[in-house]
């Protein structure tokens, strides 16, 4: 055996442990404690840190989950187009897109739209299957739909928490550094959006630097400002000076996240978003937001149907705004508790809702977004994680493609938590191990492993286990899976703590990706020039 393996095994080189556990964790301190923190020690912690190579997104090898049979899926199809003819769909306060629904052939009545069956699902058709969103830095573009899965931070928060200082509302400083969290952690392919709202800027003018914050501190793809359409159109105008205007033409280099006012309702800052990006030729997540048994009926399948019907009259839309331009069908369902009202997360019904949708988003041919690491807890705690668990394993199992909320989701979404962010990015690194499916090379079947150990002997020495131990598993960055003797001699940290300090080493480590400076100045000179051509408003 390696003196590289035996160490990490805390073994000797014949491969035999040294006494009792407790002794022998003793020892392994005082040999560390002897050691002078190069060599043996750097390679230790090397192999300390997490296993997985960064991938700009993940390519799933696995199968899908499915709920739904071809006979249940025909159900809630047929539902959905009952609701978007019979029921019908609001566009409120847009009378561009009432006139734009009479043209495609819909019977508009006041600012309800009912869609004739079948006319969204044909309009959809012309919507890509998958497409590439570019990042400023072309190796970490990402390809959205087919059997590819994109992890992107919590979105949307007004409040911010870490363990110093507790729960408060979040800063420019607090975006900047979960900016830098999701630049420098291998779980997240994505910057996201508003990864928290920074409540110390204007309303009306805050989306300047929380773009300009996604472009400087990191250089994977990002989301546009969908507030107001005016600030869809200086997302636009900022990505251009990055881009160039003949590149975005052509190509999407923004995800914006289009959200339903359910039930049944499309609003006008909406829809004044989605047709300034659909345009442009830059991509709408047409999510409806549900909580259901109050935006939606109770049931499973009622839910579905509106949340299908919804989506497609978005997805439509936007395909009469620019026939092509990219969409992904987004689902938020939710449950409440039907004793006080309040959401609740990580519980059976959304779970189907999800797996359902994604069968749906699939036989519509589109990209599909939902799930995440969502809670309800307010604080990492065994509530955090366990629901958190049953939110994320539907998510990559079911097949999504675009994962929001994938990290740092706190207290129903609420909260942007530092700690948790660092939690959840680690178990999004893990799901790229199980996507990967099961290695069927020669390596991967280790039949020389197996003849040459034989009967009753161990794995440890042989050649196959030498050559592959540093990569044989996922390694996490925050679980301890040290001796009690080992942990307790370090301090008796929690997961919240271990991931405090993980928080802190990662700021302090951080180091930007280079930026054009002729590009950087050209954008601080935009947002300049745009922020004194009007007063300040927190509407």
């Amino acid at each position: 055996m390696s003196d590289d393996l035996a160490e990490t095994l805390g073994l000797d080189a014949a491969g035999d442990a040294g006494g009792d556990a407790g002794g022998d964790a003793g020892g392994r301190r005082e040999r560390r404690g002897r050691s002078g923190g190069g060599g043996r020690d750097a390679r230790r912690a090397a192999r300390g840190r997490p296993s997985t190579l960064y991938t700009p997104f993940i390519t799933r090898n696995v199968g899908t989950f499915d709920v739904l049979s071809q006979e249940g899926l025909e159900i809630i199809e047929a539902n959905a187009e009952t609701i978007l003819e019979e029921i019908g769909i609001e566009f409120r306060d847009d009378s561009e897109s009432l006139d734009m629904w009479r043209a495609a052939g819909a019977d508009v009545d006041g600012e309800r739209v009912h869609i004739p069956r079948g006319l969204a699902r044909e309009l959809i058709k012309t919507a890509p299957a998958s497409f590439t969103q570019h990042a400023r830095n072309p190796e970490r573009s990402v390809e959205i739909g087919g059997g590819n899965t994109v992890f992107a931070p919590v979105y949307g928060p007004p409040f911010v928490s870490d363990i110093d200082g507790g729960r408060r509302y979040a800063t420019i400083e607090d975006f900047q550094n979960f900016v830098k969290l999701a630049y420098s952690h291998q779980g997240m392919h994505h910057s996201g959006g508003t990864v928290c709202e920074p409540v110390d800027l204007p309303v009306n003018k805050r989306h300047f630097d929380m773009v300009y914050a996604h472009i400087k501190y990191s250089d994977k793809p990002f989301m546009g400002s969908v507030t107001h359409p005016e600030r869809a159109l200086d997302t636009l105008e900022m990505s251009r000076i990055v881009f160039g205007s003949e590149f975005l033409e052509t190509n999407t280099v923004l995800v914006s996240l289009i959200n339903a006012n359910s039930p049944m309702t499309w609003d006008a800052t909406m829809l004044g978003a989605l047709k300034n990006y659909a345009r442009a030729n830059q991509a709408v997540i047409t999510t409806p937001f549900i909580l259901a048994g109050a935006m939606s009926p109770v049931t499973v399948a009622g839910t579905l149907a509106q949340t299908l019907a919804e989506a497609m009259a978005g997805m439509a839309f936007a395909q009469l705004c620019r026939p092509g331009a990219p969409v992904i069908f987004g689902s938020f369902a939710s449950s409440i508790s039907m004793q006080s009202g309040a959401p609740t997360f990580g519980t059976p019904e959304p779970a189907l809702v999800l797996y359902g949708c994604a069968q749906l988003a699939r036989r519509l041919n589109v990209p599909f977004r939902s799930g995440g690491s969502l809670c309800g807890a307010k604080v990492p705690d065994a509530q955090a994680a366990f629901e958190s668990a049953n939110t994320l394993l539907p998510t990559v199992l079911g097949g999504v493609n675009f994962v929001l909320h994938a990290a740092g989701w706190l207290e129903g979404g609420l909260v942007s938590s530092y700690e948790k962010f660092m939690m959840d990015a680690d178990q999004c690194a893990m799901m790229r191990t199980m996507l990967e499916g099961v290695d069927l090379t020669e390596n991967g079947q280790a039949m020389d492993a197996i003849r040459e150990v034989g009967p009753g002997a161990h794995f440890l020495g042989c050649s196959h286990t030498q050559a592959n131990f540093e990569k044989a598993f996922y390694r996490s960055s925050i679980a301890d899976n040290s001796t009690y003797e080992q942990w307790e001699s370090e301090g008796s940290r929690d997961t919240y703590q271990r991931s405090a300090a993980l928080v802190k080493k990662t700021l302090a480590e951080y180091e930007a990706p280079v930026l054009d400076p002729a590009i950087d100045e050209a954008l601080i000179d935009f947002m300049a020039k745009k922020k004194a051509s009007f007063p300040d408003s927190n509407v």
